[in-house]
């Protein structure tokens, strides 16, 4: 049997249900960008939310298993075809089950 240091955070598992919290900026409007993010997160079996912040700004929220997030977060930061995406912000959160499916919310 091993022995953890009680100091160092558990290993994340895969499955483990998780939340990420990504800010965008660059060239993401126009070019379907929330759509390219919903239909995402759907085909990954995620919820959450995706939404313009204001000038060339999306936010989105998502919460699913930990290995679906990360391909999620990767797939958002390189975004659809004709977008760019020039800086990305990734916060990792507490899951709280509140969302039923993934939507595209009002702007801001």
């Amino acid at each position: 049997m091993t022995q953890t240091d009680p100091l160092e955070p558990a290993p994340v598992q895969a499955s483990e249900q998780a939340r990420v919290h990504i800010w965008v900026s660059g060239r993401v409007q126009g070019v379907s960008f929330r759509a390219f993010v919903q239909q995402t997160g759907m085909m990954l079996g995620l919820t959450g939310w995706v939404r313009n912040l204001g000038y060339d700004q999306v936010e989105t929220l998502a919460e699913g298993e930990r290995a679906a997030l990360e391909e999620f977060a990767r797939a958002v930061q390189t975004g659809p075809s004709g977008s760019h995406v020039d800086a990305a912000r990734v916060e990792w959160e507490t899951p709280t089950g509140e969302f039923h499916w993934f939507d595209v919310k009002h702007s801001v």
